[in-house]
Formats: C-alpha cells, structure tokens, sequence
C-alpha cells in the first residue's frame, strides 16, 4: 500500500527525473539490472538510469568518484538516492521491501561464503544500516586499484555483517527509523 502511495504521490518528480534522463544524452530512463532476492531467486531491479548506455560491459559492477561511465544527471540522481525511486516498483509487486539488505548481483553472491548466504534468507530493500552506513562507498572506493578485490575482501562482508546484524533486532520502530535517516542527510559513514 505505502509503495502504491509514493508512486502515486511521486509521479511528477519521476516525470521529471525521466526527462532530465533522457534529455541528457537520449539514452534509455530506466535501468534494469539482474539481482538476488530472496532465496536467492533473481530478479530486475528497476533505477533511473545514471550511467551512460552499455555502462556495464565497460567496466566493474561497482563504481568509484569520478568513475567517468556516471552522467552528470546521475551524479545528482546517485547523490540524492532519487536513481532509486522506481524500486518502489519492487516493493510494488513484492520482489523488495522498504527495508532489508540491499540486492547484490549474482556474481558478487557467488563468492559468499556459507555464513554470508544467510542473508539470502531476508528479502531485499531500499535501505537498511549497511546502506545508510556505506552511503558514500564511491568515495570509499575512490582510488582504489582493483575495484572488485576492495568491494568483495573489505565492503561486501561489513555490508552483511551489519544486515544480519539489523535482522536480529528488527521491528517496525527500527525500519522507520532508518527510513527516516535514508531520507535525511548527515547519516553516519564508515571509513575503511
């Protein structure tokens, strides 16, 4: 009910965004991805798109400042979160909910080990407190030689250590609160 409501309520910044989008280089709006949900079952995750078209075949999963495959409008978009308001489709038809681990894609899965693979077991979401914790991981990657080897050795275990973490005391007091720290800035950061 409540991601039918933003929809609703959020059309025209979506419209809006949409143009922006497509306006700046006239590629597609939206971007669709290929991620584990729960049970590990894939699904496409919906974003406005942030990268230039053909962005994934050019390099990694994950990105780092500058990484120069980011538009300028998604640098806004990333900045703000708003490239993740169309997950609320997600929510929507029951792949994701507001709060709960972020969907990572399969091949980063691959590479848990048995204790990470718990996290399979939550159904995904928009945020929770590895997100809001790893809000500016871009900076945290910034410089970083092997992208993948720092996200996979140093940022993916933290980010489900906390998630798990989160499950073990969840209760709707602690999603609203962290919805509300999604939506507000100064949340807290970690440094590697």
């Amino acid at each position: 009910m409540l991601a039918s409501l933003g929809l609703l309520l959020l059309w025209p910044l979506f419209l809006l965004i949409a143009i922006a989008v497509k306006l700046s280089d006239g590629g597609p709006i939206l971007f669709r991805q290929t991620r584990a949900g729960l049970g590990g079952k894939p699904f496409q995750i919906v974003k406005f798109r942030t990268m230039v078209p053909g962005a994934e075949a050019r390099g990694p999963s994950v990105t780092q400042a500058g990484d120069p495959r980011v538009t300028r409008i998604g640098k806004v978009l990333r900045r703000a979160k708003l490239d993740e308001l169309p997950q609320l489709w997600n929510v929507l038809v029951g792949e994701m909910s507001f709060v709960g681990p972020r969907p990572e894609v399969p091949r980063y899965v691959a590479l848990y080990s048995e204790h990470q693979r718990r996290i399979l077991a939550l159904k995904p979401g928009i945020t929770d407190p590895a997100a809001l914790r790893f809000r500016d991981e871009e900076r945290l990657l910034e410089g970083a030689r092997d992208l993948d080897r720092v996200y996979i050795q140093d940022i993916m275990p933290r980010k489900i250590e906390l998630s798990l973490a989160y499950a073990r005391q969840a209760s709707r007091w602690e999603d609203t609160k962290i919805i509300l720290r999604t939506l507000l800035p100064g949340t807290e950061r970690v440094d590697l």
